[in-house]
């Protein structure tokens, strides 16, 4: 039999992405495998999504990721999505299952699994915050509400979009979910149990920056989150780690969401512990 060498293709949709290794993760998980596939990063401004989501088609690929600023805009070049995408409101992950682009979002389920797994927190009946109202918000909100969380302060900018996410999960969830302005410093109350930050807010470039909130009344024990994972150490867990709180870097959520998105596009169980050392290397975590 000839030697077949053609590679399936799978790959992200982004602006920026040239910093992103998701690829370095999938394909230590494609070698691990033993699967001839290769994960691409594709630079995608806002006006040319759809005709990067018929690419898809035209190039025979078995799926993609969306990262900013594509998560909630792709939605409409797609053919289906699974109930907890809608609910969501957000994708992800695509996956191509005959003719048919499928939306996914694993990015919730990815938090969530970091959390239990690698914090070592039960989410059930704690009182949460969760900075931002973008795609990644959504996701981690609604699995946090669905986990059976007590309360869900929304905290935003824009109070439109914010009001607007408030609302539609609580329409999907039926869930403890109330809107807080971000106008100011942001004081994290001394009742809250888990901090997120699900903005871009310390992403590389911008390794400086950090979210305007004030850790000074967290009760001890209060969990640090941050879903910025390029750097995993950001100002703001180097601040929470200050003060003595626990903290869990934005590693954890990307590897187990990659792990989910493995698993939809090749039918496979990768190694998970593979793919977390080649996302450390690449980004030169010990």
């Amino acid at each position: 039999m000839p030697a077949n060498y053609q590679a399936e293709v799978v790959g992200v949709f982004g602006q920026p992405v040239a910093e992103n290794p998701t690829g370095v993760m999938q394909e230590a998980g494609f070698a691990s495998a033993g699967l001839n596939w290769r994960y691409l990063n594709f630079e995608v401004p806002p006006e040319k999504l759809g005709a990067a989501m018929d690419a898809v088609d035209a190039l025979g690929m078995r799926g993609i990721n969306l990262t900013i600023p594509h998560k909630v805009a792709v939605i409409e070049f797609l053919d289906e999505l699974a109930p907890e995408a809608r609910a969501i409101g957000a994708v992800n992950t695509v996956r191509v299952e005959g003719s048919k682009k499928i939306g996914e979002n694993t990015d919730g389920k990815g938090f969530l699994r970091g959390v239990r797994n690698d914090a070592g927190v039960d989410p059930s009946g704690k009182r949460v915050v969760l900075l931002g109202a973008g795609g990644a918000a959504r996701a981690i909100g609604t699995e946090l509400v669905l986990a059976g969380i007590s309360d869900l302060l929304v905290v935003n900018r824009s109070q439109g979009r914010g009001s607007t996410m408030v609302g539609d999960l609580k329409a999907a969830t039926g869930g403890p979910v109330r809107f807080q302005q971000w106008s100011g410093t942001f004081a994290v109350p001394a009742e809250c149990d888990l901090l997120v930050n699900a903005t871009s807010i310390g992403l590389y470039p911008d390794v400086n920056a950090a979210p305007d909130v004030d850790l000074s009344s967290a009760r001890a024990g209060t969990l640090v989150a941050d879903a910025v994972f390029n750097p995993p150490e950001t100002r703001l867990l180097a601040a929470a780690r200050e003060r003595g709180l626990p903290t869990l870097d934005g590693l954890s959520m990307l590897v187990y969401q990659g792990v989910i998105a493995f698993e939809m596009w090749t039918g496979q169980s990768p190694d998970e512990a593979a793919m977390k050392s080649a996302l450390r290397n690449a980004l030169g975590v010990d």
